[in-house]
């Protein structure tokens, strides 16, 4: 086996890259409920809904939208019954969809859009409404999730929008600062066995820039309940007052929460300013390497902060894969890239690009590659510096105490080579209902041999292996887990992923793949075209 030791990964140019721009482009919502042409099968065990979500439409009347990330909310949901397999796809009728819809033009700012004055206002009136504080948009485009046994769809704002699965209806729509002093939540939260749900989201004030920990309580008190009871467990100060970090997610153990504070500053200066200067929101983040990454670990019972000081180079993440305790050590995987510019590339212009151009895009990009870090937690204050203080014989990963008390920590790859080839990995998945916090061998994610994924992967992370589906011509969604009822096998079950293409003679497909060998059960192909998404999950019926 090669070394899994820390290693810059090299990767291979690309060259004659299809256009996607199909992919990136405003489609037509499909609320009526349509069926699909099944080829081979879809197990009759398997019951429930596949929910998505990500962006479905790029443009209001003459104003487009910039980045991938601002595009207005298309839920779809696939019904699978005893075989046969639904679709339905609706517009998430939020305030800003509907604002924007109504004027016909682009009201309210996206993470990389700035919306301009109206053009109906006089010159004076156009000029102090730079001065204005710009509305937050509840375009909540990222996720599906879960409080008190309702599901909510989440970006990264203080909204978020509740829905019914069934219609794919809003309901009703929450702002978390009305409920504890944050200014926002990640689309990535945690959960335990018995329900409680743990999230991350920040706060500025007069003290500083301040990471929260937030636990929500697992059943309502009164029927009309949503995040009640939702508290701080923990603030975490910022390195630099008015420069925190821009996280995506972070890893969960069976009694701690890790957080990784990573280079990617969101200057708070240029975001407050950015209407005033003309500049969208995504104009404040900046990646800054000379500074490294730091490792948080919080026990979540007791919302104590360890006094472990862990570090290493800097490296971006957006996705943990998993997290668990062995040995008094927490161990965390992540999908992790070295350089931090890559929501830059994420423009529609980039996206959109053919040719030569899309080729020089996708090469200039970084490539995202699994690591392990090991963090021991009882670090004592004799204990020897210079020496890996990890006592898991089984990784490769060291954790070493510097003269000045800190932990430098190197981590070990999770992969081998061959996962260069397939252009890294990410939007990884586990069997997260038996396995998230716990010891476990597989994950499953999209391989990116283009800007968004072109393969699916199931790697073995403790033998390094990796099996991929790929089909030419065809792009794959985020895999999910979905276990077969009565097993403990930890890949016993299927993998469901949304297929789609650019061509227009070909049907975009929801895919089911056996996970233990990765070989395709069935199909559902559906008439429909469907823009690229971000995140998903199954709901059993």
């Amino acid at each position: 086996m090669e070394s899994t030791l820390e290693t810059n990964e090299t990767f291979s140019k690309r060259e004659n890259l299809p256009c996607i721009a199909p992919l990136v482009t405003t489609v037509e919502e499909t609320p009526q409920i349509i069926s699909a042409k099944v080829r081979g099968h879809f197990p009759k065990w398997l019951n429930g809904y596949l929910l998505r979500i990500g962006p479905g439409k790029f443009e209001f009347g003459k104003d487009k939208y910039n980045h991938w990330f601002d595009g207005m909310a298309l839920l779809h949901q696939f019904m699978m019954e005893k075989g046969t397999v639904t679709y339905r796809s609706k517009f998430l009728q939020s305030d800003t969809y509907n604002a924007n819809s109504i004027h016909n033009r682009i009201v309210i700012s996206e993470f990389g859009t700035l919306a301009l004055p109206d053009p109906c206002k006089n010159v004076f009136e156009r000029f102090m409404s730079k001065f204005e504080l710009p509305a937050m948009t509840d375009n909540t485009s990222v996720n599906y999730v879960q409080y008190k046994g309702d599901y909510y769809v989440s970006s990264e704002t203080n909204f978020m929008n509740k829905v019914d699965i069934e219609t794919l209806e809003k309901t009703e729509k929450v702002d978390w600062s009305k409920f504890i002093a944050v200014n926002g939540a990640t689309a990535h939260p945690h959960y335990d066995p018995d329900g409680t749900v743990y999230n991350m989201g920040n706060s500025y004030g007069p003290r500083g820039s301040f990471y929260n920990i937030i636990q929500v309580p697992p059943e309502k008190v009164d029927l009309g309940d949503t995040i009640h009871g939702a508290q701080v467990i923990c603030s975490i100060p910022s390195a630099e007052r008015m420069k925190p970090s821009y996280y995506h997610s972070f890893g969960m153990t069976k009694n701690y929460i890790i957080f990784i504070e990573q280079p990617l500053k969101m200057n708070l200066w240029k975001i407050v300013t950015s209407k005033i200067r003309g500049k969208s929101f995504s104009d404040g983040i900046n990646w800054e390497p000379k500074y490294n990454t730091r490792f948080y670990v919080v026990d979540k019972h007791t919302g104590q902060l360890l006094p472990g000081m862990y570090y290493s180079k800097p490296f971006v993440t957006f996705h943990q894969i998993n997290a668990f305790e062995d040995q008094g050590c927490v161990v965390i995987d992540l999908c992790c890239q070295d350089n931090g510019r890559s929501l830059e590339v994420y423009q529609l212009q980039n996206l959109r690009k053919a040719g030569e151009g899309l080729d020089q895009v996708y090469n200039s990009a970084a490539r995202s590659f699994p690591r392990r870090f090991v963090l021991p937690l009882a670090v004592n204050l004799n204990a020897p510096e210079g020496e890996n203080l990890s006592p898991l014989s089984y990784s490769s990963a060291r954790a070493v105490k510097q003269a000045d008390g800190k932990i430098w920590l190197s981590y070990e790859n999770l992969h081998s080579k061959d996962l260069e080839e397939q252009g890294g990995i990410e939007f990884p998945q586990i069997n997260y209902g038996q396995f998230s916090g716990k010891k476990y061998r597989f994950f499953y994610g999209c391989g990116f041999r283009h800007l968004v994924g072109d393969s699916l992967v199931k790697i073995d992370v403790e033998n390094k292996t990796l099996t991929v589906w790929k089909e030419d011509d065809f792009y794959p969604s985020e895999p999910v887990f979905v276990p077969v009822p009565g097993t403990n096998e930890e890949d016993g079950g299927v993998i469901l992923s949304v297929v789609i293409t650019p061509n227009q003679n070909k049907s975009n497909f929801l895919l089911v793949l056996d996970a233990k060998n990765f070989k395709e059960l069935g199909r559902a192909e559906v008439p429909v075209q469907m823009p690229y998404g971000f995140h998903g999950t199954f709901v059993n019926i």
